[in-house]
C-alpha cells in the first residue's frame, strides 16, 4: 500500500514538473484558465488523491500546487511566491485565525475535563442511564440536535461529550463521526437562530425581500437536512448498516473501533486522569462553554448596542462569537477546578501544550483545505465559471433539481457549503421574477445541495472536525459517510423534481419522508436479498 502510494504521488509530482517545463512553450499569450472550469480541477486533483493515497496532507498540497501552476501559466518562480502568499493570507485571515483559536481552547478544555476525571465519570453514569448502542446513539443524535447554534461548535462538543459512552457500546469511531457531521450541518441550516441561518440571512441581499424570512419560510423544502435527520432516527431503529460502514461496525463489535488506516487518536484516551473529578466536572463547563458561545456570537452581532436576538445573529461573526465564547468557558473551567480541588494550578497549565496536539492534526488539514479553497475561488475565480454557467436561470420547473446538482458538485469540489450558497444565491435572488412561485424551493435546492456536497467532501472544514470531534481517522470517516449522503441525495434530488411542479412544503415534506423511509426499507430488502443469495 505505502509503495503505491509512493508511485503514485511520484507520478503526480512528475507531471506537475514536466507540465513547468513544457506547457509554457505552447500556452498562448491570450489563453486563460481563470474563470473556466479549470477553476474546480485542483480540488478534484486533490481529493482524487487522497482517496487513492489515504495520504490527507500531501494530497491538499499537490492540490494546491497545481492550481497555482495553472493560475501563473506554469512560471515556476511565480508559483513558489504564490504558494507562499496563499498559504500566509489563509492562515492569517482573521476569520480563520478565529476558528483556530477556538479549536484550540476547545482542546485545552476537553484535555481539562479528562484530566480532572469529569470524562470518566460522565461516561460511567451514562453507560449506568444509557444501557444500549441504540440509546447511545439516539443520544448523540438528540445532543446533536441541542447544540444547533454552530455546526464547528457541534461537531467538537458532540464529539467529545459522547465518545466514552459510544466507545463502551461498541459503536465505531467511523460511525460516530457520521452521526455528529449528519447532525451538524442539517440541523444548524434548518435553526432559526444559528451561525447558519445569519450568513444565509446576509446572503440574500435584496432590498425587495426579508432575507431572514426567505429563510424561515424555506426550510420546510430543505429536503437534504430534514431527510438526513430522519435517516439516522432510522437506520438506528431498524439497526440497518450498508457500505463500509457495515464492516467497521462489524469490527467495532470485536472491540475494534477503529478498522484500518492510520489511528493517530489511538493512544488519547490513554492519558493519565489526575484528579477525582464528578460528573458535574463535564457537565458544568460545556453547559457555560455553550451559552457562552450563544453570549459571544450575539455580542458580536451588536446585541448590547441594542440589536434584537435576530438582528444580534444575522450580523454575527461566528468566529470571534466562538473566540469570546471559549475563553470564557476556558476560565471558567480553570476557576470551577481550583474551587473544587480536583486539578492543581500546575496541572491545568500542563493542559495548554497537550489540548494544543489533539488538534494539531485538524488545524492541519483546516489550513490546507482553506488555502485550497481560495486557490479555486480567488485565484481561479470559480464564482465567473459558475454565473456563465447557470447564465439567466429560466430552467422552470426543473431548476430547483438542477441548482440542487450544481451546488452539491460546487461545494464538494471546493469544500464550502458557505461560499456555495452564497454564490448561487447571489444569482437566484436578484431574478427572482424569473423564477416566480418557485423562488423558495430553489433557495431551498441550493442551500441542501450546498450542505450535501459539504457533508461528503473531504476538504470540507466540517467533515475535518466531526473527524476531529469523533477521533476517527478522516479519510475513514468520508468513505463510511459518502453512501449514506448520497442516498439521501437520490431521494432529495426526486423530490425537488416534483416540487418543481407541486411548490407546497405541505404536500412535499411528508411524501419526502415517505419516500426516504420507503428508500430505505427497500434498500435493506434487497440486501438481505443479496446476503441470503
Amino acid at each position: 500500500m505505502k509503495i503505491r502510494n509512493m508511485i503514485v504521488s511520484g507520478v503526480t509530482l512528475l507531471v506537475l514538473i514536466l507540465a513547468c517545463i513544457f506547457v509554457p512553450k505552447f500556452w498562448s499569450e491570450e489563453a486563460t484558465a481563470v474563470g473556466t472550469i479549470f477553476s474546480l480541477l485542483p480540488p478534484v486533483i486533490a481529493i482524487v488523491l487522497a482517496l487513492i493515497t489515504k495520504e490527507v496532507y500531501s494530497s491538499l498540497f499537490v492540490g494546491i500546487v497545481s492550481g497555482i501552476l495553472i493560475y501563473t501559466r506554469f512560471d515556476l518562480r511565480a508559483t513558489i511566491d504564490t504558494t507562499v502568499e496563499a498559504f500566509v493570507s489563509n492562515i492569517g485571515d482573521s476569520y480563520n485565525m478565529g476558528i483556530l483559536i477556538f479549536l484550540v481552547v476547545l482542546g485545552i478544555i476537553v484535555v481539562l475535563m479528562n484530566r480532572a476525571g469529569g470524562s470518566k465519570a460522565y461516561g460511567e453514569w451514562a453507560v449506568k442511564k444509557i444501557k444500549t448502542k441504540k440509546g447511545a446513539l439516539l443520544s448523540t443524535f438528540g445532543l446533536g440536535c441541542l447544540i444547533f447554534i454552530d455546526d464547528y461548535f457541534n461537531c467538537l462538543s458532540v464529539g467529545n461529550i459522547m465518545r466514552p459512552v459510544t466507545d463502551k457500546h461498541n459503536v465505531s469511531r467511523s460511525k460516530l463521526a457520521y452521526i455528529i457531521d449528519a447532525t451538524a450541518a442539517p440541523i444548524c441550516i434548518i435553526a432559526p437562530i444559528s451561525s447558519w441561518a445569519a450568513a444565509v440571512t446576509g446572503y440574500i441581499n435584496n432590498p425587495d425581500v426579508n432575507g431572514f424570512q426567505i429563510f424561515l419560510q424555506a426550510i420546510p423544502f430543505n429536503f437534504y437536512a430534514i431527510l438526513t435527520i430522519v435517516t439516522i432516527i432510522a437506520i438506528t431503529l431498524m439497526k440497518f448498516e450498508f457500505g463500509p460502514m457495515k464492516k467497521h461496525e462489524d469490527n467495532a463489535a470485536n472491540g475494534d473501533l477503529y478498522s484500518e488506516g492510520e489511528r493517530p487518536y489511538e493512544t488519547v484516551s490513554a492519558d493519565d486522569v489526575v484528579g477525582k473529578g464528578k460528573v458535574i466536572d463535564l457537565i458544568a463547563p460545556v453547559l457555560v462553554l455553550i451559552g457562552a458561545c450563544i453570549f459571544g456570537m450575539m455580542y458580536s452581532g451588536g446585541i448590547l448596542d441594542g440589536a434584537t436576538v435576530i438582528e444580534a445573529f444575522s450580523n454575527s461573526d461566528a468566529s470571534v462569537g466562538l473566540v469570546i465564547g471559549s475563553l470564557i468557558g476556558l476560565l471558567f473551567t480553570v476557576v470551577f477546578y481550583l474551587c473544587r480541588g480536583v486539578l492543581s494550578f500546575k496541572d491545568m497549565m500542563g493542559a495548554i501544550p497537550e489540548g494544543f496536539k489533539a488538534m494539531v492534526p485538524a488545524i492541519l488539514i483546516l489550513c490546507f483545505a482553506w488555502t485550497l479553497c481560495s486557490v479555486s475561488r480567488e485565484y481561479l475565480e470559480a464564482a465567473t465559471f459558475v454565473e456563465s454557467f447557470i447564465g439567466n436561470p429560466t430552467l422552470g420547473y426543473f431548476l430547483p433539481a438542477i441548482l440542487f446538482v450544481l451546488a452539491l458538485a460546487i461545494a464538494f469540489a471546493t469544500g464550502t457549503s458557505w461560499g456555495t450558497f452564497g454564490l448561487l444565491l447571489g444569482i437566484i435572488v436578484p431574478v427572482s421574477g424569473a423564477i416566480g412561485p418557485h423562488l423558495l424551493v430553489a433557495i431551498s435546492a441550493a442551500m441542501a445541495g450546498a450542505v450535501c456536497g459539504d457533508h461528503i467532501s473531504p476538504i470540507s472544514d466540517t467533515t475535518i472536525m466531526a473527524s476531529a470531534g469523533a477521533q476517527c481517522n478522516h479519510l475513514n470517516h468520508v468513505k463510511t459517510q459518502i453512501p449514506y449522503a448520497m442516498m439521501v441525495a437520490g431521494v432529495s434530488f426526486v423530490c425537488y423534481i416534483i416540487a418543481g411542479f407541486v411548490p407546497y412544503w405541505f404536500v412535499m415534506l411528508p411524501l419526502s419522508i415517505a419516500i426516504m423511509v420507503g428508500t430505505l426499507f427497500g434498500l435493506r430488502f434487497i440486501l438481505n436479498k443479496v446476503k441470503k443469495a
